[in-house]
């Protein structure tokens, strides 16, 4: 066994001519460094083989250069590619993402102690509802919280949030204008938060018009929750166009293709709008109207939200709303009027 001594930060500045701060500052991208300096840190480092131990750092800091991020169904397309998008703006920021992953409501608040005992930074949940107690624990010890597309869990946790009332009035607009005089909602058993609110938003801007909108809950969600949907007898109306709006893209592409089994296709039979613009409805065998997301957005305001409430915890809890847009593709055309960015 090697008896080789541990290469230390004060080794490295040894090395490289300056003080053991100027190391932490320039391998942990926290604080001013002069590029000549930097330069000379990081040839010290990898000379000696030295790497930062940010855990240890985080024991001595009481946090971590870590950020903890709370996922669930890594295989919906849409959960993923916020993923992405949070793991690329994490380190563009200086940081390492900590994943870890649900399967349901009762690991939330398990996943955030973890966290506690990581000294993460700061913690993003995109799938469950944190308890309050445990939110309030978090802040206790520095830690602030933010959710993406979740409801609030009280008065320190921010909320970044694609505007859900916007996107349901884009879509109920578009299918108006396409001509649609029967609505149909789908949603499914034991719908998230946000897909629950697009259907409250939906069915509101029907309701102002006077217009009475059936709600269809699928047994399940995801592409099979649709196309089982879809095999509903007597689902489309013979003597009026219906419209039909689904909670997210999957429920919409497995609707499509279970009407289509039923010799039925959009926009011929029925006009059909989804929500996320997954990579998938732009594919050709779908071609989905599609309420757009701005993942880069979220996963940036999200990372602004960390930032803002470590410095000033006193804050007031926030709800922070970022645009959305309607993607005319095949399923409803563009009519005489195109719609945009609310």
């Amino acid at each position: 066994m090697s008896n080789k001594p541990t290469v230390t930060a004060q080794d490295v500045a040894r090395l490289a001519g300056v003080s053991r701060a100027v190391v932490s500052r320039a391998l942990s991208n926290n604080g001013s460094v002069s590029p000549q300096s930097r330069a000379r840190v990081e040839a010290a480092a990898r000379q000696l083989g030295y790497q930062v131990n940010f855990l240890a750092q985080g024991l001595n800091r009481q946090r971590s250069q870590l950020i903890g991020v709370v996922v669930a169904r890594l295989t919906d397309p849409f959960r993923s590619t916020l993923v992405n998008a949070l793991l690329s703006a994490i380190q563009a920021r200086g940081y390492q993402a900590l994943v870890t992953e649900i399967t349901d409501e009762q690991e939330t608040g398990l996943s955030l102690r973890r966290f506690v005992q990581f000294r993460v930074s700061g913690v993003i949940v995109t799938s469950g509802q944190p308890p309050e107690s445990i939110v309030r624990e978090c802040i206790e010890h520095h830690i602030p919280v933010v959710g993406i597309n979740r409801a609030q869990s009280g008065p320190s946790m921010d909320v970044v949030c694609s505007d859900n009332q916007a996107g349901a009035m884009l879509a109920a607009s578009q299918l108006r204008k396409a001509g649609c005089q029967s609505f149909i909602w789908l949603n499914y058993q034991g719908s998230t938060w946000a897909g629950r609110a697009r259907g409250e938003a939906f069915h509101h801007a029907l309701a102002e018009k006077g217009i009475a909108l059936r709600e269809l809950q699928a047994t399940q969600d995801g592409y099979e929750g649709g196309f089982l949907a879809a095999q509903r007898h007597d689902l489309l109306p013979r003597q009026a166009t219906t419209g039909v709006f689904c909670a997210n893209a999957l429920l919409a592409c497995g609707f499509l293709d279970g009407m289509r089994q039923q010799g039925k296709n959009a926009p011929t039979d029925f006009h059909l709008i989804g929500f996320d613009n997954t990579p998938q409805t732009a594919w050709e065998s779908y071609q989905l109207t599609t309420i757009h997301q701005q993942v880069d957005v979220l996963a940036a305001k999200a990372l602004d939200c960390l930032h803002e409430r470590a410095k000033h915890p006193e804050l007031a809890a926030r709800v922070i709303p970022v645009a959305v847009e309607l993607v005319h593709r095949r399923t409803s055309p563009c009519t005489t009027e195109q719609t945009g960015t609310l």
